[in-house]
């Protein structure tokens, strides 16, 4: 899966955590804290596409993005590895 694909996927998740950012435009640019993310929030978007994507990661190890783009990236070369592993 694609890193945009992925960016799509973080973003629908973060408006249904956050329902104020309405349509707002949102993309990999845009962090998800300075969109008035707090931790708890941030936490159920990353536990909510994690589960989308079919990923088990501690969410320790997604804590270093520093914003939704990074996070896609990183989350497409775990789902590399994981394609890897299983092939």
């Amino acid at each position: 899966m694609g890193t945009q694909a992925i960016v799509d996927i973080i973003v629908g998740h973060a408006r249904e955590v956050l329902p104020d950012l309405g349509t707002w435009p949102l993309g990999g640019a845009d962090s998800l804290r300075e969109l008035g993310a707090n931790s708890i929030d941030r936490a159920e978007i990353l536990v909510l596409t994690t589960a989308t994507l079919g990923l088990r990661i501690p969410l320790v190890e997604l804590a270093q993005p520093r914003n939704v783009g990074e996070l896609a990236k990183l989350l497409s070369e775990r789902m590399a590895q994981r394609g890897a592993r299983v092939a």
